[in-house]
């Protein structure tokens, strides 16, 4: 777990929190949409 941290450190040192942030957002945003399409996927089906 060391080597995560390290590597989110160098990267926000040299650009700055943006890229971390934006990571995030990202990351945050596609998961939303996997879970809305999990929860979602169910109703589709009239049997």
């Amino acid at each position: 777990m060391t080597g995560l941290t390290e590597v989110l450190a160098a990267n926000s040192k040299d650009a700055g929190p943006g890229a971390l942030l934006r990571t995030i957002i990202v990351v945050g945003v596609v998961g939303a949409v996997l879970l809305a399409w999990f929860l979602l996927r169910g109703y589709g089906k009239q049997d």
